[in-house]
């Protein structure tokens, strides 16, 4: 049985939040690569956020998580890495939808805006939902062929 790996990063803002995610992902038996930030000395969100993104991407991992403050820095990041699609979730009902529709295999969170019980709660329910495929997979299909552009 192959047990779920999962790249987290962080900036400063996102460090609190991160380090409660890591904790709960490694009490569901979910293996955790974290690639920091280790304090909330402020630190560069692109210099944690590309790492993860290219764990995901080259396959080393299945899917990673990052935070930072708003979360749109680690997505922009993120979705700058060839076969990632980042996904900014700020509730459980959007964490969802990232994963039903666009197969989302980075999830950014936005750590100034989530507390961390709402941050565990989008985390469950993007690492259990599944991509519905159908519809969507010629919708995927359009981004990944977009890349590069």
């Amino acid at each position: 049985m192959h047990t779920m790996t999962i790249a987290i990063g962080s900036d400063h803002a996102g460090f609190n939040i991160k380090t409660i995610v890591k904790e709960h992902l490694t009490s569901l038996g979910i293996s955790v690569k974290d690639h920091g930030a280790d304090s909330e000395e402020s630190v560069d969100y692109a210099d944690y956020g590309a790492p993860v993104a290219r764990d995901v991407a080259s396959g080393e991992v299945d899917r990673g998580i990052l935070v930072c403050g708003s979360g749109q820095g680690m997505v922009m990041v993120a979705n700058k890495v060839r076969g990632v699609r980042a996904a900014l979730a700020w509730s459980e009902e959007i964490a969802r939808l990232s994963r039903q529709h666009n197969d989302a295999n980075i999830l950014c969170l936005p750590g100034r805006f989530v507390d961390a019980d709402l941050a565990v709660r989008i985390v469950d329910v993007w690492i259990t939902e599944t991509f519905e495929g159908g519809r969507h997979v010629a919708r995927v299909d359009k981004i990944m062929k977009m890349e590069g552009e």
